[in-house]
């Protein structure tokens, strides 16, 4: 193994590490968490963290991992030594509109008037509303408008 193709494995190996101690340590998620949130294997996750892969990891994984913790992808490809044009992307280049509702929880989130305690139990809730299974669509419940 060449000494640059090793020193990129210690990098990203570094960044994971750093990614899953700073999700245990502000959202006490294991790595079962971890994988179930971001849809990376457990054996994926640990094979980075050691370093342990003979080709590079698949950049849909990476964005996968990097996303589900909230991470910007560009900085796991930084220490992959990929330039930004490897990243892969998603279906529908155009983003659909933002939802009025989730603009105001992004910026309660991002105002400094508003407490860590607050901005915890925001992100908590998104959270929840994230990973909950999707409720059946039933006809007692189709085409009516919630809420």
């Amino acid at each position: 193994m060449t000494e640059t193709a090793n020193a990129r494995k210690i990098a990203f190996a570094t960044f994971i590490r750093r990614a899953l101690d700073e999700a245990r340590a502000t959202r006490a998620w294991s790595g079962t968490e971890v994988s179930r949130r971001t849809g990376v294997s457990r054996q994926t996750i640990n094979r980075w963290v050691r370093g342990d892969w003979a080709s590079d990891p698949e950049a849909e994984r990476v964005v996968a991992f990097c996303e589900g913790l909230g991470l910007d992808p560009a900085t796991a490809f930084a220490t992959l030594g990929w330039d930004r044009r490897s990243t892969p992307h998603r279906a529908g280049t155009i983003p659909p509109p933002m939802d009025p509702d989730v603009e105001a929880l992004l910026r309660r989130l991002v105002d400094p008037e508003v407490s860590d305690a607050e901005k915890f139990h925001i992100r908590e809730t998104i959270r929840y509303l994230a990973y909950r299974p999707t409720l059946p669509v039933t006809a007692h419940n189709r085409g009516k408008r919630v809420g």
